[in-house]
């Protein structure tokens, strides 16, 4: 008995020239991508080519490329190269060109600076098509390993014990040079050699200890300034009830590195920082606020700091330039790493309601303490001890219930989907580029889901 099968034939040639429009479904996502971009406007890329050689890639087709391939998991400049030749979205997004790897790259560092427009002018894009108003937004953060390894990370100790070592093996190596009889001297061993390496490794770990004196320097001046607050407080409290007070008293910080102060030597501003797993790494700290109801991000920055305390004030401030045509955030939800009394007013000193819990709650609460009303405030309550009420009430505990189902799958699908677990630049001014161009991949592609 025969089969028949589809005719799989490689060399006939098409009668009609084929088109690229026709090598891809009307719903596909690298469509999408090349319709955003083209309401872009990109004039301040173009206006950046001298118009001098050779002609250039045209931006727009650059920038699609690179939304596209963050938005699939193809970040590396030569995989996105090779891309234009073997995958049919990226052949459709290039036009059937091929910008080869440095002129990806370059394109990419280059105009890190103008992705942030950008990614404003895609929310307005999301707000034309009736996709977003603001109200409510989600804050969080998660750390993305820098394109560093943590075991390049030298700590204040370590470089002073390396630094007197290779100090004592360059006087060994001079004290050789100056030997009349150099039979001691083992064939293999170069002295010019061995000491231009000795001085290069030393000048690097001298270049690393005044950068981890620099940032000591930083942390004492904070400290002391919080110190002195401190004894401030204490006595003007001492001077009002003419009663010492109560509690150990403050000590005053030291001046100076510690033994456990490190700098790494391959990313000097990233930061080794805890991870899931209680495990370290070296990484970076990336925040991003979500929007309640669409989970398209509307505010993303980049910290060095492990902890999120500090994070309020510079979502709050990156909420306040969004244009007005997308709406007024009204609440924000974050999880108890980011309470502070501080933090609170500066939400609403915004007119911004934020509900940010003092500490973690339990699980499993107790039957009727879910269903119990916490005892009315006073009058004359202040805004964390009314933002601790508000989220006693079944309202206000429904409405944080929103976060973790809002910004954490936003974290997880671009980690594990979008497989985006690294950045590929260094410094932490590339990295807020390259942050940058994750969340309008990612905003893109939120897009694209909630239109077909």
């Amino acid at each position: 008995m025969s089969s028949k099968f589809i005719a799989a034939d490689r060399n006939t040639l098409f009668l009609m020239p084929p088109s690229v429009q026709d090598w891809l479904p009307e719903d596909h996502l690298a469509r999408f991508v090349v319709e955003i971009v083209s309401q872009l406007k990109l004039q301040p890329l173009r206006d950046a080519y001298a118009g001098r050689g050779s002609r250039a890639h045209n931006p727009e087709i650059l920038l699609a490329l690179l939304f596209y391939g963050y938005a699939t998991g193809t970040f590396s400049s030569r995989k996105l190269e090779r891309a234009t030749y073997d995958s049919v979205a990226f052949r459709y997004i290039a036009a059937n060109t091929h910008p080869d790897h440095d002129t990806i790259a370059t394109f990419r560092k280059r105009f890190l600076d103008e992705l942030k427009p950008l990614f404003v002018q895609i929310l307005m894009i999301a707000q034309q098509m009736g996709l977003l108003k603001l109200g409510k937004v989600s804050l969080d953060g998660t750390k993305v390993k820098a394109n560093a390894s943590k075991h390049h990370a030298l700590s204040w100790e370590h470089a002073c014990k390396l630094e007197e070592q290779l100090k004592g093996e360059v006087e060994e190596l001079l004290r050789l040079a100056e030997q009349a009889d150099n039979s001691t001297i083992p064939d293999e061993m170069s002295i010019p050699d061995e000491l231009a390496r000795r001085e290069e490794r030393l000048s690097s770990i001298a270049a690393a200890k005044e950068e981890i004196e620099r940032r000591a320097a930083e942390r004492y001046a904070r400290e002391k300034d919080a110190y002195e607050q401190k004894m401030a407080e204490r006595t003007a409290k001492e001077q009002e009830t003419g009663n010492k007070p109560k509690g150990k008293k403050p000590q005053p910080p030291e001046p100076g590195p510690e033994k456990k102060d490190q700098v790494n030597l391959t990313d000097e501003e990233s930061r080794i920082m805890p991870t899931a797993g209680k495990g370290f790494e070296q990484a970076y700290n990336a925040q991003a606020a979500v929007d309640v109801d669409t989970m398209l991000i509307v505010e993303a920055h980049i910290s060095q700091s492990p902890n999120d305390k500090q994070e309020i004030f510079p979502a709050v401030s990156g909420l306040n330039l969004l244009p007005a045509e997308l709406g007024k955030v009204e609440e924000i939800l974050a999880d108890a790493g980011y309470y502070s009394e501080g933090n609170v007013s500066i939400c609403e000193s915004c007119q911004i309601e934020p509900f940010i819990p003092p500490g973690r709650d339990k699980h499993h609460q107790p039957l009727y303490e879910r269903f119990t009303r916490p005892d009315p405030l006073p009058p004359d309550a202040d805004p964390a001890s009314k933002m601790r009420y508000r989220l006693k009430t079944a309202e206000g505990r429904a409405h944080y219930a929103k976060r973790k189902s809002t910004v954490e799958p936003v974290f997880g699908i671009i980690k594990h989907v979008m497989r985006f677990r690294q950045f590929l630049l260094r410094g932490v001014e590339a990295v807020r580029g390259e942050w940058t161009l994750v969340s309008i991949a990612w905003n893109i592609k939120r897009m694209f889901a909630l239109t077909v």
